[in-house]
């Protein structure tokens, strides 16, 4: 089978379709897939899709795939990536989420767990060989039934959280496929819900579903100016990505929202581990500590994320891109809707949520800016940094994921994205002088091996 490497990424496939994703890649896909499940012991594969234009037909012939390979397969038709980790944590062990997340409108892709967990790096690799060599397995016995898990899936979460009082929200889903669902949960909780562009389109006709863009999150602030809604919450394409605004119009970051939830989760888990990613603030760890946790900074991305805190039974985790992970009271796995309602939980005990959301910590910084770079070229332009990263104390030099200083005041950071070809910036300062001047020393060293090197914000 011939197949472009560059849709094969570090946590997922994605690629353009029909130009680098076919509905041929998606039958063979599910054979391959098929067939490492099967070899697993792995029966059963729930299956989903977000609500994008090419979904329909590449779930298709991946079901066929799946079937061809022996498997067992569970439809759960258009639902958000949670709701598919919802139904491989309950109905079986094993899915396959058809989305693109936040990427363009035609793009397309597949999220996978295996046997419970997420699969990514060398796991994806393997696929790949198996579509290049068309190695798969084929058998009779599989099959296919279609399954509803929202009810489910609403009753779980409606179970578990407890508001302190009635809240208004406004709730922008971008015309994704969290629009289908998280609504009419955010009411089952208890929420007077103003909702904004709910209706499913693939084109996207309104704005994109990418909540970490400021201009993705105009329409949501003017609906909080114009109305008496307390906050305002804004999911991505496929809903496993919250973002959160105030009534005043200042977006709370999740490194920020994480300060709230572990605050939250520390008080039932004393002690434990709250691992987040090397983007994330410097504000964050000692707010854990002082919280009663242990914080762990790791590795950027979701897939790493969740393995991590696997291995160290950690309670929660999360991502500056916005992936939030509540090991304690939920599966583990990032789920935009449960975020929310969570940190609406928690703001219902007070009778101003944004006194609340405006007193944690701050700091000046950065968007995440990219450097364009040739294929190959970001991880061999890290390492060279590594090796010349030669800062005076009491910089701390942290190189788990790229290259990231920490000052007193403040801290740089560039690293490899592993899914695109670029080097990913952020930088954040006690004080504006501390950030300029952060800044500048780390873009002095960048500029010394890539002297041509400029930046935009990133897309995440």
């Amino acid at each position: 089978m011939q197949l472009a490497p560059s849709i094969f990424k570090a946590y997922d496939i994605r690629g353009v379709v029909p130009s680098t994703l076919t509905e041929d890649i998606a039958l063979g896909l599910g054979r391959a897939f098929g067939t490492v499940a099967m070899a697993q012991g792995e029966t059963t594969v729930a299956v989903g899709r977000d609500g994008r234009l090419s979904g329909p037909s590449l779930a298709a012939a991946l079901m066929r795939g799946l079937q061809e390979a022996g498997v067992a397969v569970i439809d759960v038709g258009m639902v958000t990536t949670p709701l598919l980790y919802f139904a491989a944590h309950t109905l079986c062990r094993s899915g396959i989420q058809v989305t693109g997340s936040h990427n363009p409108r035609d793009y397309n892709g597949f999220k996978m767990v295996l046997g419970g967990r997420a699969i990514y790096g060398a796991d994806i690799q393997a696929l790949r060989t198996h579509l290049e060599q068309e190695s798969w397995v084929l058998q009779p016995g599989g099959s296919c039934r279609s399954e509803d898990v929202l009810a489910a899936y609403t009753a779980h979460i409606v179970g578990d959280i407890r508001l302190a009082r009635p809240l208004k929200i406004v709730v922008d889903s971008g015309n994704g496929v969290a629009g289908a669902s998280a609504p009419a949960i955010l009411r089952a909780i208890g929420c007077e819900v103003q909702e904004l562009f709910s209706t499913v389109d693939g084109n996207f006709p309104n704005h994109h579903p990418d909540p970490s863009k400021p201009e993705n999150l105009r329409d949501l602030i003017a609906a909080l100016q114009a109305g008496d809604a307390e906050l305002g919450l804004a999911f991505d394409g496929d809903g496993d990505r919250l973002g959160i605004v105030t009534r005043d119009g200042q977006t709370i970051y999740p490194d920020r929202q994480m300060m709230l939830f572990a605050r939250d989760v520390l008080s039932r888990v004393p002690g434990g581990t709250i691992v987040f990613d090397v983007k994330c603030s410097q504000q964050l760890a000692p707010a854990i500590v002082a919280a009663g946790g242990q914080p762990l900074m790791f590795k950027t991305g979701h897939s790493l994320i969740k393995a991590k805190m696997r291995e160290l039974d950690a309670p929660l985790g999360g991502e500056m891109s916005g992936h939030i992970f509540f090991k304690e009271r939920w599966f583990g796995f990032d789920d935009g809707t449960y975020a929310g309602c969570r940190l609406l939980e928690i703001l219902s005990r007070s009778p101003d949520m944004g006194a609340v959301l405006h007193a944690l910590p701050t700091s000046f910084s950065t968007p995440e800016l990219n450097v364009a770079c040739a294929e190959g070229q970001p991880h061999a332009l890290v390492d060279q940094l590594v090796a010349r990263a030669h800062f005076a104390a009491p910089a701390v030099v942290n190189t788990i994921d790229g290259l990231r200083v920490d000052w007193p005041d403040g801290f740089g950071l560039v690293r490899a994205s592993n899914t695109t070809p670029v080097l990913v910036l952020r930088f954040e300062g006690q004080t504006e002088a501390a950030l300029q001047r952060i800044e500048a020393d780390m873009l002095a060293l960048l500029r010394s091996v890539k002297p041509d090197a400029t930046f935009e914000e990133a897309a995440h």
